[in-house]
């Protein structure tokens, strides 16, 4: 349930990628899960929380898939993606204005899902230091670095996965954006941006089934866990 006291707050999603490594015939956002693509399922997460009061979705510009999905009746608002990620998610920003939502929740398109009480608990907490945040598992498995064989170990203390959503006032994540693409800092999600801009980013735990679909091996276990879920 929606706090009262909380703003307004604006959710993107980029999804103007094609997913290589999913060795698919189409973009990884469009593949099917029980009757709907990822896409689909990775919006109604987000509609599913009733602070996220707006959703605007980066596409590709030649995007031909969208037009058959459910979405494309819908109110969700579309940009123009850009080549990465980060371009996406500021062409998006450049449509969303602070003072209407001051913060915004950007969240994968390959990540179908992410509970609604974790994007919750999320808000709730990054609110409440008034500070932006991450949904975040902690690393269980011993850590190796190396190419082909093992250079060393690393202490898995202290590390953690990033997911999403990732959630920033909305001015702060789009100045941060727009100067790391400024000077040519490469980000690969919010976070980093924020980081390299000199911001705090809170690490909110949430649950490990917030997988990325991005092998084909993804989809088969995202399948098995929304069966879980709907017993």
């Amino acid at each position: 349930m929606q706090n009262p006291e909380w703003p307004a707050i604006a959710a993107i999603m980029p999804a103007a990628g094609i997913g290589s490594r999913m060795q698919a015939a189409l973009p990884k956002q469009y593949l099917q899960l029980h009757g709907k693509t990822l896409l689909e399922h990775s919006v109604a997460r987000l509609q599913a929380v009733p602070a996220v009061s707006a959703i605007w979705l980066a596409l590709a510009p030649d995007d031909s898939y969208f037009a058959a999905t459910a979405l494309a009746h819908s109110d969700i608002q579309r940009v123009k993606g850009g080549a990465e990620r980060m371009h996406s998610v500021l062409n998006a920003l450049q449509f969303i204005d602070e003072h209407h939502y001051p913060w915004v929740l950007v969240h994968d398109a390959a990540r179908p899902l992410v509970r609604p009480d974790d994007i919750e608990k999320l808000i709730t907490q990054c609110l409440a230091a008034n500070e932006g945040g991450i949904l975040a598992c902690r690393v269980r498995d011993t850590m190796k670095r190396g190419e082909l064989c093992v250079a060393e170990t690393v202490s898995r203390e202290h590390l953690w996965h990033a997911l999403t959503p990732q959630f920033f006032p909305t001015a702060m994540l789009k100045a941060a954006l727009k100067d790391a693409i400024q000077a040519g800092v490469a980000v690969t999600d919010e976070a980093s941006a924020m980081e390299w801009a000199g911001h705090k980013v809170l690490l909110v735990e949430g649950r490990s089934d917030n997988i990325k679909i991005t092998q084909p091996a993804d989809l088969a276990l995202a399948a098995f866990y929304l069966e879980q879920l709907a017993q």
